[in-house]
């Protein structure tokens, strides 16, 4: 979920809006979706929502930097001004077009376009253009913007966001490792990304977990919290251990785990890039052994040949899965059913996003076709 300032600007085709965060660049991770079901193969119509969300990454920096984006359908740029303030907005100059991402630059705390020198600042104000006898009210769109945990938080739907994503104390804790960071792309709906922590029958086939965790279900407006445990065989021994996922919004969830052998807390981010394609993004932050911190190596090691590759093949059946509205589903999966209740709040209220029905996966380019 997270874009890298060394990357090129990313050009697949548009998510639906949810809420996203930024990163060492600048992730985004939105609140307002669009239902999965009313995709193109795998693609969901950009429609703003009533609640927008927001999308995060670690260590947020760029000072000085334009630095390019492409989220919820839209080519966007991050930037601080002089006070350091991190701003996100429309990257297309409104005087003649030009990228300001592409050979713009930080002025002043404002970001000058590469063509005619016009400047912005982080409001989004014109502010200076050479030779302008008079500057007018002219001005760039953009996203509200909240920074805190180490992440940078953009609000993807109309107005001011309704509620806030909380502080996030283990990103900024000494007892927690510096986090293991992953990104990946997938033709998914963040919906079904969400729909992950609930789905109880998969953890045993792409987790390795015995049976089923057993899970409650808690529900308090924009967020929603499941409890549960679960044991997992690692290294031949079965290990119990239980779990708190909260989520904020439909792109936002910290999932805390702790067990006799270590305690994580898992950030998992989820943001529409555009019609077909989400990215999310994983911040694995795990707690120092008290007595044994020269562990944690070994404990990252192990995180990144598991954990990483059992999400990779989450990825891989995303890539060609099409969506069921009303799947069929057996009583020890009711979860999945409360959080599509759950969940239908974050979309328009006129239902013209609702999705029917999907193309089967071959119907879908494959990776390499995209964009």
């Amino acid at each position: 979920m997270t874009v890298r300032e060394s990357a090129p600007p990313v050009s697949i085709p548009p998510c639906p809006p949810v809420t996203g965060t930024i990163g060492p660049v600048v992730g985004l991770t939105s609140t307002s979706p669009t239902c999965p079901e009313t995709r193109e193969p795998t693609s969901i119509r950009c429609r703003p929502s009533r609640t927008a969300g927001t999308r995060c990454s670690a260590a947020p920096s760029w000072p000085g930097k334009v630095v390019n984006l492409h989220y919820f359908g839209r080519a966007l740029i991050a930037f601080r001004g002089t006070d350091g303030q991190a701003a996100v907005r429309d990257a297309h100059c409104p005087h003649y077009g030009a990228h300001l991402g592409v050979g713009g630059k930080v002025v002043d705390g404002t970001v000058e376009c590469p063509f005619h020198g016009w400047r912005f600042d982080v409001e989004g104000r014109w502010v200076e253009a050479p030779f302008a006898v008079r500057t007018p009210k002219l001005s760039i769109g953009g996203l509200p913007v909240r920074e805190h945990s180490g992440l940078v938080f953009v609000y993807a739907g109309p107005g001011e966001p309704a509620w806030e994503v909380p502080e996030i104390p283990e990103a900024t804790s000494r007892q927690f490792a510096a986090p293991i960071d992953d990104t990946c792309a997938a033709r998914v709906h963040i919906q079904e990304m969400r729909e992950n922590i609930v789905d109880e029958s998969h953890f045993h086939f792409i987790h390795g977990q015995a049976e089923p965790p057993v899970q409650d279900w808690r529900v308090d407006g924009p967020f929603a919290e499941v409890r549960g445990r679960f044991r997992r065989r690692v290294f031949g021994w079965d290990i119990d251990n239980t779990f708190d996922a909260f989520m904020y919004g439909p792109g936002v969830m910290v999932v805390r785990t702790h067990g006799p052998v270590m305690s994580v807390t898992a950030v998992a981010l989820s943001t529409p890039v555009d019609d077909r394609t989400s990215e999310l993004r994983m911040l694995y932050h795990i707690r120092k052994p008290a007595r044994a911190p020269f562990l944690i190596p070994l404990f990252k090691l192990v995180f990144r040949r598991e954990a990483l590759g059992e999400v990779r093949e989450e990825v891989e059946i995303w890539d060609h899965k099409i969506h069921r509205a009303r799947p069929v589903l057996l009583p020890h999966e009711k979860g999945i059913k409360a959080l599509r209740r759950w969940y239908a709040q974050f979309y328009p209220p006129d239902g013209l996003a609702q999705p029917d029905t999907l193309p089967h996966a071959a119907d879908v380019p494959s990776r390499a076709e995209v964009g």
